[in-house]
């Protein structure tokens, strides 16, 4: 078994779409899927954004 972490960097108004077609084309298996979440601070207070999302493929391997 191998595995592969694939980075795909998001915009908030893009997350879903980016993610979708990524995954889309993948060949392997999708295992997890992780945001790369960093806190954020504003006038208003503190918040956090997603900067990129991890995923990890399987990929078969051929004996």
């Amino acid at each position: 078994m191998k595995y592969k972490v694939h980075r795909v960097n998001v915009k908030n108004n893009n997350m879903q779409e980016k993610l979708e077609q990524f995954i889309n084309e993948l060949k392997g298996e999708v295992i997890s899927v992780m945001p790369n979440v960093q806190p954020t601070f504003t006038l208003a207070g503190a918040t956090a954004k997603v900067y990129c999302i991890l995923v990890v493929e399987k990929i078969a391997v051929e004996n």
